[in-house]
Order: structure tokens, then sequence, then C-alpha cells
């Protein structure tokens, strides 16, 4: 019994050290932005995204910044479907530079994602890559949003997405999403690299060029992660920001099939982690075996106050990680996110232990 009060104990202290720290740290600051604003590229990695790549970039064209300054390139890798027609429609009349490139051979190791942004970044001609997803929709202050945390030696800049929907399922995606970046932002202020988010990201020209580019990396199926590690392999530093100006928001994976493939994708990333930051993430998310085994050997009321103490707490991170993020807090998900996450978290266990391939934009891996 000592060992099982003891881990809610130092459960309950990681989650209210880490909550506290998101609220009071400020993480780092924007610095002015030069009087000439330098040339950026917009990379867009786009297989059979017909129904969601307009809305990206329309948001790219409500950017607040020159238009003469900005390269658009979108990588359609392979589609089968409208995705082609689509951008050109969006971006017709566009005044600043756009380009939908047809991904037809492979460079290197690069495979999916990768082999897309390989292309589009040997085609763009500035020194600062603006990576996002076809489902992603940039706020009208990204560019300068991310342009203000860069500086000498710094490689990587990465935003803030939420997830953002109508359905119930939808919403607690984003509050999942939200408060799992609140926990990510404090490792990161803490001084440990643990990633970067590719549907949100900033990459220098000379970060990225000194990595060799996805063509000479080791194929991943995370390979915003890949292209992280490899650029602080190569001293360059990192910005991981939680900050409104750099929110953009995602469509939502709209089935749970859809939702433990990418989930399971992501966790080939969380499982190259070190060994004792993998050891906490499993600390915390093993709160629900331990508090069954409460339940067992001390009965229905203890292991109730536990919970209840778990889902306050939690409910306080969510405000906090959405005061943060200038959104409103939606507390009263909180008892549905209990039963999202015990769902969510069941499912991934067995499908990560099947001996089956998952599937990633009609590909299989």
């Amino acid at each position: 019994m000592i060992w099982l009060i003891s881990y809610f104990v130092f459960w309950f202290l990681l989650m209210g050290v880490s909550m506290g720290a998101l609220a009071w740290r400020r993480g780092s600051q924007p610095q002015p932005l030069p009087n000439a604003l330098p040339r950026v590229s917009i990379l867009i990695a786009a297989r059979n995204e017909e129904a969601s790549l307009g809305r990206c970039l329309q948001a790219i064209r409500q950017l607040h910044y020159p238009a003469h300054l900005v390269e658009v390139l979108v990588g359609d890798d392979g589609s089968t479907d409208r995705t082609h027609a689509v951008a050109e429609a969006a971006m017709q009349g566009y005044t600043g530079s756009f380009q939908c490139l047809p991904i037809v051979d492979t460079l290197g190791t690069a495979r999916g994602k990768a082999n897309v942004l390989a292309h589009l970044t040997r085609a763009a001609t500035s020194d600062y890559f603006f990576i996002t997803d076809a489902d992603i929709a940039v706020p009208p202050t990204w560019l300068t949003g991310l342009l203000a945390h860069t500086a000498p030696g710094v490689g990587t800049v990465t935003g803030l997405t939420l997830v953002q929907g109508p359905r119930l399922f939808d919403q607690l995606q984003g509050l999942d999403w939200l408060m799992s970046l609140g926990l990510v932002q404090v490792v990161s202020d803490w001084g440990v690299p643990v990633t970067a988010m590719g549907n949100n990201m900033l990459v220098t020209r000379a970060a990225y060029q000194a990595t060799g580019g996805y063509e000479a990396l080791p194929f991943s199926v995370t390979e915003d992660y890949a292209l992280f590690k490899a650029t602080l392999q190569h001293d360059f530093g990192y910005r991981i920001l939680f900050r409104p100006e750099v929110l953009a928001e995602s469509l939502p994976q709209p089935t749970l099939p859809a939702l433990l493939h990418q989930r399971r994708r992501w966790m080939r990333g969380v499982e190259q982690l070190p060994w004792w930051l993998q050891a906490n993430l499993l600390l915390y998310s093993g709160f629900y075996p331990a508090l069954a085994v409460l339940f067992w050997l001390a009965g229905p009321a203890a292991g109730c106050s536990v919970w209840v103490g778990k889902l306050l707490l939690q409910g306080v991170l969510a405000q906090v990680c959405y005061r943060r993020a200038r959104r409103p807090a939606p507390l009263l998900l909180l008892p549905a996110f209990e039963l999202y996450t015990l769902l969510v978290a069941g499912c991934l266990l067995v499908f990560r232990l099947l001996p089956v391939p998952f599937v990633w934009k009609g590909r299989k891996y």
C-alpha cells in the first residue's frame, strides 16, 4: 500500500509543479522584427487533400505580411483527387509567389511527407522555411509571430496548434491536444528538447542544410522530430512557443481508427525520447491502472477521492493552458474527457501491440 500512496503523491506533485511552471514561466519572448522584413517560404505537403487544402490556403492569403515577400509551395504527393485543382483555384490572383509542384521522384532516403518537403526545400528561394499541413489554418500573425523568436544559432521555432471541430469527439481531441502541448511546453522550458511539430514550424535554411536535408536523414514516420533532432545534433538552438499569435487550428481526426493511426505514428517519436522522459510519461499514463488497484485495496471512498482530486487538478491545468492560448476553457468536457482518455489509451495499447502496419494518408508504414 505504501508504494501505491507514494505513486499518487508523486503523480500529484509532478502535475502540480508542471501546472505552476506553465502558469508562471513565460518562455521565449518575442524580439522586434527588422525594418526590412525577410523573404519567407511556406511549404505544404499535400496528398488527397481536396477537402481541406482550400481552407489552409485561404488562411495563408490572410497573413499580415507583405505578399511580395512570401512564396507558397505546395507539394502534390501523387494525389488521386482534385488537390492540385483546389490549390490553383484557392491561390488564383495571389500577389505573392505560388507554385503547386507534382512530386513524382524520390530523393535519397526520404519517403512520404519527408520526400515532399525535400523537394520543396530545393525549390524554395528564401532562408526561412515555414512548414504547415493541408489540414491547418494558420493565424494572420503566424509569420511575424514565429520570426520574432529567431536569433543567431536558433534553427527551429515551433508554434502552437489546437484541434477544432463541432462534434464532441472533435472537442475532446482539442482538449487532449492542448493539455498535452502544455506539458510539452513545461519540459521544453526546462531545457529539454522534447519535440517539434511539423504542422506549425519554422526551420532556417542554414539548420536544414546542415543536416543534409530529409534525403540524407534516416527515414522516420515522425519526420518533424527526426529533423528537429538532427538540427540539435548540429548545435542549433530551438524555441517552443505556447503563444496565441502562433496558434494554428487543425481539423480533427474524423474517426477513432484514424485517431489511433495518428497516435501510433506519434508513438514512434515518443519511443526515441530519453529513457528518463519515457519513464515519466509511463508514470503519468499509469494513473488509471493504479487507481483500479486503489479501488480494490482501499475501497470506493479512497478511490473516488483520488479520482476527484485528479479531475480538479486537470481542470486547473486546462484553465491554464486555454488562458495562455487566449481561448475559453471547455471545463464542462472534463468528465467526458476521462472516458475519452480511457478509450483512446486502451485502444492504442492494443493497436500498438498488434503486428500490423499503420496507414497514414493512404500509405502503409
